[in-house]
């Protein structure tokens, strides 16, 4: 009787183990990471004149290479012509020549790289550790440009920041509390393409 009661003993606890294991497993998939896009940073620019993209069409090579983006922002790609890709991301672009390569080719595979990006730019200039020129991307504030910059010196006055910027043919100096943003005081300062930032030094 003793030995009965231990067998049924173990079997219950051979039971209870086999049934908790799928919870840990759903527990483990419900916490595992997104997978990234493969895209990256190219997913938030936009192509305009004067960019180069690297077309690759799989097993075409007559489709694939680099072409620049004219003054009026298209391409002239094989068999499609003039193909329009300002204001798309890489990834909007591919999909636009694989709409018309869909017509002369079956099941076309097409990626596009932005390879040089020349159409946008902002500049930032004063008490910066690193002056220059930088790439615009959509949505950069004037916080990401003074950190690609390599954030401010320690002779920088950062809410005397003001932002230089063309607006129906005329230039306008725009104010930004630096400080005050990054603080928390103030809301953060979209730029746009173009736009210069100067830092002053400050006076005390």
């Amino acid at each position: 009787m003793r030995i009965l009661s231990l067998f049924v003993l173990l079997l219950g606890s051979l039971t209870a183990c086999g049934t908790a294991s799928p919870a840990v497993r759903a527990d483990t998939a419900a916490t595992a990471p997104e997978a990234s896009t493969s895209e990256g940073s190219d997913t938030r620019r936009t192509l305009g004149p004067g960019d180069l993209v690297d077309v690759r069409v799989y097993q075409e090579p007559d489709h694939s290479g680099i072409w620049a983006v004219s003054p009026e922002g298209t391409i002239d790609y094989p068999l499609c012509g003039k193909i329009h890709l300002a204001g798309l991301t890489s990834g909007t672009a591919a999909d636009a020549l694989r709409e018309c390569l869909t017509r002369y080719l079956r099941h076309p595979d097409v990626s596009v790289a932005i390879r040089e990006y020349n159409s946008k730019k902002v500049f930032v200039f004063g008490e910066v550790q690193k002056p220059g020129t930088f790439t615009y991307v959509e949505g950069m504030t004037v916080i990401e440009a003074i950190t690609m910059a390599g954030g401010l010196t320690k002779l920088a006055s950062p809410n005397g920041t003001h932002v230089a910027r063309q607006q129906e043919g005329q230039q306008q100096k725009l104010r930004v509390p630096v400080k005050d943003i990054r603080d928390g005081k103030e809301k953060n300062f979209s730029l746009q393409p173009g736009d210069i930032v100067f830092v002053p030094e400050s006076f005390f």
